[in-house]
């Protein structure tokens, strides 16, 4: 299974662009797509979703143009956009049944298949509540599990755990990495955490381009012998962040411990083995 996108923009009034000649084949596996806030990540996933369509370029899953043909993407894909909602007063069950009806999914195996999903996502005991009665986290899970209602071969999913606890994501990670065997898999996120240990690939944006793409250790090679880690007074921090890309601080003895990228280390600081979070901090912050 392979998903081409070629030379996608998407231009709104006023000439600006949420993506600007994008680029990018996707094979099966998980992709982490990462970038901050406003780098064009939700727009490009519903085009892929067939929600939007690009001004320009296109888009083929094994060699079929989705723009002309939408309905051979639809049957094949699970979408969980950033801002999903539920219908209060219907309970789980009722809540999976109907989007089963919506995606044309039927037959003796739909309770079975509602019911393992539930389970799988830590729902069951709650099946029978309203929705409007769950949480932030436990609606979040509702709509991973209608996602997965149809066992899609392509499967996004658009900032997942936004709202979930420490635990339900590494539950989450887990339904992922399972997914990943038979399907394409494109899960994308700000914070590194959600991709760094489950991505086979990885795709950095920012302002609507692909700023990098490949396995993480590609990825991360690009700052092999950039990052360290010193201490500094702690009034000493807003200038040492004009000089460095910052990744993290902590306090130690009264000082700070730095850990930063830079070409041009203190003589005291220690080189430290470069991970993604270091690597996409340092791509986002230099192009």
């Amino acid at each position: 299974m392979t998903l081409e996108i070629q030379n996608i923009s998407k231009k709104y009034r006023g000439n600006s662009y949420a993506l600007k000649d994008f680029s990018i084949t996707i094979e099966k596996g998980i992709l982490g797509l990462l970038g901050p806030n406003g780098a064009g990540k939700s727009t490009l996933l519903k085009m892929i979703a067939t929600i939007h369509k690009p001004t320009n370029g296109i888009i083929c899953l094994n060699k079929n143009n989705i723009l002309k043909d939408a309905n051979y993407m639809r049957k094949q894909l699970g979408f969980l956009p950033q801002d999903f909602g539920v219908y209060p007063n219907l309970n789980a069950y009722e809540f999976l049944n109907y989007m089963a009806a919506m995606k044309g999914i039927g037959g003796s195996n739909l309770k079975p298949r509602i019911t393992q999903l539930l389970e799988g996502l830590n729902l069951i005991h709650a099946a029978h509540k309203p929705l409007g009665s769950y949480s932030g986290g436990m609606k979040q899970r509702i709509g991973i599990a209608q996602v997965l209602l149809n066992s899609p071969k392509i499967v996004i999913f658009d900032e997942p755990t936004v709202g979930l606890d420490p635990e339900e994501r590494v539950r989450f990670r887990n339904l992922i990495s399972d997914l990943a065997n038979d399907c394409i898999v494109i899960l994308s996120s700000h914070i590194v955490s959600d991709i760094d240990t489950i991505a086979d690939q990885v795709a950095i944006m920012k302002n609507g381009s692909l700023i990098s793409y490949g396995d993480q250790e590609q990825i991360i090679h690009i700052i092999k012998d950039k990052v360290f880690e010193t201490t500094i007074e702690k009034d000493a921090l807003l200038e040492f962040k004009h000089q460095h890309i910052v990744v993290s601080t902590s306090q130690k003895n009264g000082k700070l411990s730095v850990r930063y990228i830079t070409d041009h280390p203190q003589e005291s600081a220690i080189k430290k083995e470069a991970n993604l979070e270091d690597a996409y901090l340092y791509l986002t912050n230099t192009h």
